[in-house]
Parts: structure tokens; sequence; C-alpha cells
């Protein structure tokens, strides 16, 4: 079967000039003269027959075709550069792996030797990110993300059902006069992360309240819990990501009432269900998350 395919170098010059915004920027990075760039542009614009770019005086910005095509493009030159780390460093692979950062950090990371320990010939590239473009794009092949699941073009897995505890220092309910009953809730800082609204807690406590307003706003979850855990105020969080606190004393769990939210999905880029390795990492992912696994319980949103 023959394929159609432009010119290596075009599409290097292409992805390059939208990676860079300029056309000058690409040369320099690909070590070739503006010239050279802009000819590997016009050429691959003719063979499309469509314009990739609008010239704007010096400046430089992809028409909605060219957005569409350097989609494609990233994901197939992200997948070339893969196969030939594969062959070149003897057969091993790279996994990348994009991570909401709190359960990256709160729970990932103290699990990741049992994967190495099953799989050593997988190298994990982890970063972490709550954004959906470099997983779309195929640049990352797996995302961890919290939310409701719905994520339009993206197949993705749920990890797990999480619940929702309210947390503090162990000496901030002395500090607001106690905390004794949820209602008491009125004496505290509230503690904000945008993913973990308060009103499904508030409504299982049984607390006719709109949506708290007040208090102090993250948009780092880890940050709130360390927050929380030097005396700031009173934060609700998965309980999966401050089980290490709580068991190590350094937060308690404010009140007994609990409330189920959404939780941690397992994100595919599109060329990932292809690939086996990709698909044993998401297995052990689902397996690590299940309550049963050994050590299971650390950690974001």
């Amino acid at each position: 079967m023959a394929f159609r395919l432009p010119p290596m170098h075009a599409l290097e010059a292409f992805e390059a000039a939208a990676r860079q915004q300029s056309f000058v920027k690409a040369a320099d990075e690909l070590c070739v003269t503006q010239s050279a760039i802009s000819h590997r542009i016009k050429q691959l614009e003719d063979d499309l027959g469509v314009r990739l770019f609008l010239r704007l005086n010096r400046n430089i910005v992809l028409t909605p075709p060219g957005e569409a095509y350097l989609s494609g493009v990233r994901a197939a030159l992200a997948d070339i550069e893969r196969a030939t780390r594969a062959i070149a460093h003897g057969a091993r692979h790279e996994l990348r792996v994009s991570v909401a950062p709190a359960i990256g950090s709160k729970w990932l990371v103290n699990r990741l030797a049992d994967f190495q320990r099953q799989y050593p010939a997988v190298d994990l590239i982890l970063s972490t990110s709550t954004q959906l473009g470099t997983i779309r794009s195929g640049e990352v092949d797996i995302g961890v993300r919290y939310g409701d699941g719905q994520w339009p073009g993206l197949t993705s897995f749920k990890m797990s059902d999480e619940v929702l505890v309210t947390v503090c220092s162990p000496a901030y309910p002395a500090s607001v006069g106690g905390l004794d009953e949820p209602g008491h809730l009125v004496r505290a800082t509230l503690l904000h992360h945008p993913l973990l609204p308060w009103c499904p807690w508030l409504e299982a406590a049984g607390i006719d309240w709109h949506e708290p307003a007040g208090g102090i706003r993250f948009d780092d979850a880890v940050m709130m819990i360390e927050a929380a855990a030097a005396g700031h105020g009173v934060a609700l969080c998965p309980r999966r990501l401050v089980e290490p606190h709580l068991a190590a004393g350094s937060l308690i769990q404010t009140f007994a009432v609990e409330a189920l939210d959404r939780g941690y999905h397992v994100l595919l880029s599109p060329a990932a269900p292809s690939r086996p390795r990709v698909m044993a990492f998401v297995d052990w992912l689902l397996a690590a998350a299940q309550p049963a696994s050994p050590g299971c319980g650390t950690g974001t949103a």
C-alpha cells in the first residue's frame, strides 16, 4: 500500500512554526533559513490546496484548516518519535503520562515501583497538568483527570468514585471556638478548589446553604491540603488525597459526614487504544485504584 505523504521536512517546518508562532524562531530551531521555512510551508500549502497560516505583518496565525491539520501532524510525529526511540534504545518503550497535580504527588508516585517491576522495559515520562490539549493532540498517551467523565472526543475509564471529607489541622477547631457540628462551619475559614464545590457535602450534612463565597481559593489541591495542615482553615477534599495526612496526624477529619462525588478518570489520546503497553498501564492504574489494592488510599483534583 502506497502512502500519499508530504515531505517530512515540510511537516517539521509546519509544526515548529505553529508551535513557535514565528517563521524566524522555527528557522532557528531547525537550523535553516527563514526563506527555507517559508518555502517548505508554501510547498505544503500548495500540495494540500489550503492555507495553513495567515500572515499578519510579522505575525503568523493558524487558519482553521491549519489548526485541524496541526493536531494530526503532532500525533503522527509523536508516534514516529516513539518508534524511533524504541529502536534506538534496544526496544525500550516510552509512555507519556499527564497527571492532575494532587493525585500525581499524593497517590501515583507511591505506586510507580510496582508498575516498573511488572514492566521493566517501559520508560515512564510523567508531567502534571489539568488541561486536555496534550491528550487530544497525542503529545501524551494517557491523562489522569478529576471530573464527571464527560470529555467529548476522548476515550475514558473511571478509576473510582471519590468520597469528599472535611479536614483541618488538629489545633484548628479550638482556635475558632470549636467545630462540634457542621453548622459551626460559619466560624471557620473555608478553603476552596474549583473542582470541589462545597454544595454536595453541605447537602449531605443537612445544611441548606448556597455555595459559600468566602474563604481562600486554590487552583492546586496540594497547596489547599498543605494550607489546611498549616491551620489556615477547613478544606473539602477527596479522601484519597488526604489519607496520608490523616494517618500521620497532620490533619483530622472535621466531621463524620461524607459525600459521594465525581471521580478520577483515565483519558486516552486518540492513538492510545491501539498500543498494548498503553493499555497495560491503564489496566494497572484501574487495578491500583481499587480499595482492595494493597497500600491504596493516598492521592488531586
